[in-house]
């Protein structure tokens, strides 16, 4: 699949779907060409809600249809010939499956379903032309709708047109109140949809910088969505002018993120208008920065004497206060080395590391103390008021305040309001291990994962373990090691050869039966840094494994960096979960959703078992435990124990891997 920008064709027909024009559809490229000058409206994309609307009609007979549109393969596409289509009518297309091949001004490309559905009607036959957005073909979403979305024909354009013309309309007023563009030759950057369910992205990084020279086909910057981490590629040469959305921030698909100007001296201009499109007025140029004073000269050594005036004050400064009270120090016992012997916090740091050397406590005046009177609790009225509230006995808190008295953060401790502040380890005692505290949002992946597991909640499973002897296994492995081969390339090999005698555990249910697949495409669940990812080695079954060692490093390393195509971690059709390596003696898989099953992997553990053979009758071997998952609604009991019992000879007999 060939990729625009960084993009992939099946995000590039999603957002060229949005406005139905050229204008609109140049954001695919990650640029959209700036309004003229004489035009002050500058385009904003309508909303998901808008876009469904759009792209939807429905005829006399309520059959709903979907619109594939003409899309814009370049910034300066304005229209664009069918090659040739890859489907006819009636066919059953899927999301992500080339249905036509389109010349535009650059190129021959594929462009590829959006949606399920079925062809109903193609509008534009192979050798004619159709100007960008045109509606080009009529999809069904179901089969039986077909005959019903045809009959609507050419009619299905114009009965979009009216919800496209108010989805245009709603923006261009909210445009109109907006600055003017600026009179001088510019393009957008806007965030790109990188797969088919994002609605925002993060910027991870900028690989240019203001006032920076990009270059077509150069990587300019890296964008999070829900399933990777991907590159995005500039489109035509220019200069990055503003950068709208920084890093870690995220915008909507469709939204903003730069401007690039086609000449450098336009920058400046440009930045001012970056700033109306980001919602703030420009910044003001910010103050000088005041002539740094010149250093104080060095304070002569104090006495080793503690900083304390007459009537026993102690001199010392807020800071090395605070935290002589938060290090449980004495703070009149600290020799101070500012001037006129001030403490200061580097002193009260010294002294609680031991490592400066305290003078001896001077004589001070007693403290003045006070004892309340009998039956009287010692208290501020702030934690009166609190505890008459919260309808607490002030007799059974303990005061922390002066005096002994009740504070009002005793009392809100007391009621959970407040935490109680953590006391200060002694010096010399084991570091307090500080444990994160508060909501971490997800990232895409995280949020991708989480969705995904709540999805296998409807599926009625039952699960199958077996021991499985582990000598001969690990002895081959520790053959082909040396040349490259993984546990996970052999696993995926054993696993694929057991499923081609019993493929109904590489199968998937349908509402109409059992859906079986052709291809043996084994998942291995690998956890990385923010996520849990699947890369997929294909065809398992057909190619060996020293192939599939080698393609397994490569999809780890894809997977580590966050640059896996969707192709290499979705197209699985039985998936490992290999959690041996961490010692875990046994688990169980959650099973993915849309595949049959899923196989639980657990470490290799010696046993003494019997036998006739051995000296003293007894021997060791290695064992591991395996679980399968199964979708109880097409796989059976009977299934799983016979694929089980098919694996261990393949695992004992390792040799027919090879």
């Amino acid at each position: 699949m060939k990729l625009i920008a960084g993009i992939s064709s099946a995000a590039l027909l999603c957002l060229l779907s949005l406005n139905g024009g050229a204008q609109q559809s140049a954001s695919v490229s990650a640029f959209v060409p700036a309004a003229p000058p004489s035009t002050a409206v500058r385009t904003i994309l309508p909303s998901n809600n808008a876009i469904a609307n759009a792209m939807r009609y429905e005829t006399s007979l309520n059959a709903e249809g979907i619109k594939i549109t003409m899309p814009a393969l370049s910034s300066t596409m304005k229209e664009g010939r069918v090659v040739s289509w890859l489907k006819s009518e009636g066919d059953e297309i899927e999301a992500g499956e080339a249905i036509m091949v389109v010349e535009s001004d650059k190129a021959d490309m594929d462009v590829e379903a959006f949606e399920d559905g079925y062809l109903a009607k193609i509008l534009t036959e192979e050798g004619e032309t159709a100007e960008v957005g045109a509606v080009v073909a009529l999809v069904a979403a179901e089969e039986g709708d077909i005959a019903a979305v045809a009959e609507g024909g050419d009619g299905g354009a114009d009965g979009a047109a009216a919800p496209a013309a108010a989805v245009e309309e709603a923006p261009a007023a909210e445009a109109s109140a907006g600055a003017a563009a600026p009179d001088v030759e510019f393009s957008q950057l806007d965030m790109p949809a990188l797969s088919s369910t994002m609605k925002e992205g993060k910027v991870v990084s900028w690989l240019k910088g203001e006032g920076d020279s990009v270059e077509a086909g150069e990587a300019i910057m890296v964008v999070e969505s829900d399933k990777a981490d991907m590159d995005v590629e500039a489109f035509e040469d220019g200069y990055i002018a503003a950068i709208i959305t920084d890093e870690g921030e995220a915008a909507n698909v469709g939204s903003p993120v730069a401007l690039i100007a086609a000449n450098e001296a336009d920058i400046p201009a440009l930045k001012a208008y970056a700033s109306s499109l980001a919602g703030g007025a420009p910044a003001a140029p910010a103050a000088a920065a005041p002539a740094a004073a010149s250093p104080a000269k060095a304070a002569p050594k104090a006495a080793a004497n503690p900083a304390a005036s007459a009537g026993g004050r102690v001199v010392a400064s807020p800071l090395a206060k605070k935290m002589a009270t938060e290090m449980g120090v004495d703070i009149s016992t600290v020799a101070g080395s500012g001037p006129g012997g001030r403490i200061t916090a580097g002193d009260v740091q010294k002294a609680a590391s031991g490592g400066g050397a305290p003078a001896k406590k001077a004589a001070a005046p007693s403290k003045p103390s006070w004892t309340p009177a009998a039956g009287v609790v010692a208290a501020t009225p702030t934690a009166r008021a609190l505890a008459k509230k919260a309808k607490i006995d002030l007799a059974t808190i303990e005061g922390t305040g002066e005096f002994g008295r009740v504070t009002a953060d005793d009392i809100k401790i007391a009621t959970g309001e407040m935490k109680p502040k953590r006391k200060i380890a002694a010096p010399g005692a084991p570091a307090v291990v500080e444990l994160p505290e508060g909501l971490v949002p997800f990232t895409g992946m995280q949020r991708a994962v989480s969705n995904n597991m709540v999805a296998t909640m409807g599926c009625p499973v039952f699960r199958a373990s077996r021991e499985i002897e582990m000598d001969a296994f690990n002895a081959l492995y520790r053959s082909v090691k040396p040349k490259g081969v993984t546990v996970s390339a052999l696993l995926a090999k054993a696993v694929a050869k057991a499923i081609e005698k019993h493929p109904i555990v590489n199968s998937s249910f349908r509402e109409e039966g059992t859906f079986f697949n052709k291809d043996i495409n084994v998942a291995m669940a690998v956890a990385i840094d923010g996520g849990l990812i699947t890369p997929v080695l294909k065809y398992a079954n057909e190619r060996d494994v020293l192939e599939l060692g080698e393609n397994w490093k490569e999809l780890v390393g894809k997977a580590k960096s966050g640059t896996l195509s969707p192709d290499e971690y979705n197209s699985g059709t039985f998936t490992i979960s290999n959690m041996g390596m961490f010692g875990v003696s046994q688990f169980d898989a959650i099973l993915p959703a849309g595949q049959g099953g899923i196989l639980a992997v657990a470490g290799t553990q010696e046993h003494i078992v019997p036998c006739k053979q051995a000296v003293l009758g007894m021997k060791k071997i290695s064992k591991m435990t395996v679980t399968l998952t199964c979708d109880h609604r097409q796989i059976y009991g009977a299934d799983a124990a016979l694929f089980l019992k098919t694996l261990n000879d393949v695992m004992m007999n390792p040799q027919q891997l090879m």
